[in-house]
């Protein structure tokens, strides 16, 4: 059977009059979609917008949960309670999934965002309160994350079906984190060498660190930032090499 990869990307990440990445275009090209559910960007409008064009594509579609944190994209990382993580978490699904219904789609999976995404890789407060958040509203959602993260793992022992991503657009660190976006040279922009990359790990399961490490990795999905500067050449990129080596491209989620 030939070998196939998911390819997503964080889009919907506008708000109000304010727009960010090139959505239609990157929904043309990805298999999957994380959508901003309206805390660290998006607004209803701009999120029911996105999905229409998403349905039409026939994307597989995930809510893009995150802190309650429009000033700072949610990067900045927030000591929020359990309860309250909770309560947001199915707030955030419950109001993509609405919108998702209106326009004929569903929403399949979850992926936190940013400084969540980071934090619930080892804080188990945090990540029990997004599992049990899932869990309650629907445990056939799927959650998507980082390899090792603690969030999967208490995600599998509450009985949800997980995936794990490598990031097409990102440096690593040896240790197999993502280089801060405050050092230099964190994020990847040269789409024939990003393209290259993912090749490589979709077909050895190696990815080079920045220190010339060699990186095991056998992730479900493939990321790019839809906010990063040329995130569209970026992805058509990484498509286009996949599919001539024969990688197919099709979404991890399927319900």
């Amino acid at each position: 059977m030939a070998p196939s990869i998911d390819l997503n990307s964080d889009v919907g990440e506008g708000f109000a009059l304010w727009s960010l990445g090139d959505d239609a275009a990157m929904l043309a090209i990805t298999s999957s979609a994380n959508i901003a559910c309206g805390f660290h960007a998006g607004d209803p409008r701009g999120m029911r917008a996105t999905l229409e064009i998403a349905a039409r594509h026939g994307v597989t579609l995930g809510a893009h949960v995150a802190y309650r944190d429009l000033a700072g994209f949610g990067r900045r990382d927030l000591d929020v309670s359990a309860d309250d993580l909770f309560a947001e978490t199915i707030y955030q699904i419950g109001a993509l999934r609405a919108l998702a219904s209106s326009v004929g789609t569903s929403v399949d999976y979850v992926k936190p965002h940013g400084a969540l995404y980071n934090r619930i890789v080892h804080d188990e407060r945090q990540a029990s309160a997004v599992v049990r958040a899932m869990v309650e509203l629907d445990p056939t959602l799927v959650l998507l994350g980082p390899p090792g993260a603690v969030v999967l793992d208490l995600a599998e022992e509450a009985g949800l079906t997980t995936a794990t991503e490598a990031f097409a657009d990102r440096a690593y660190t040896p240790d197999g984190r993502l280089v801060s976006r405050r050092e230099p040279g964190a994020v990847l922009h040269d789409p024939t060498l990003i393209a290259d990359r993912m090749l490589t790990l979709v077909q050895t399961g190696r990815l080079t660190a920045v220190d010339g490490t060699e990186l095991q990795l056998s992730p479900d999905s493939i990321c790019v930032h839809g906010d990063t500067d040329g995130a569209v050449a970026v992805a058509r990129a990484v498509r286009e090499k996949l599919e001539t080596a024969g990688v197919a491209v099709k979404p991890f989620a399927t319900r």
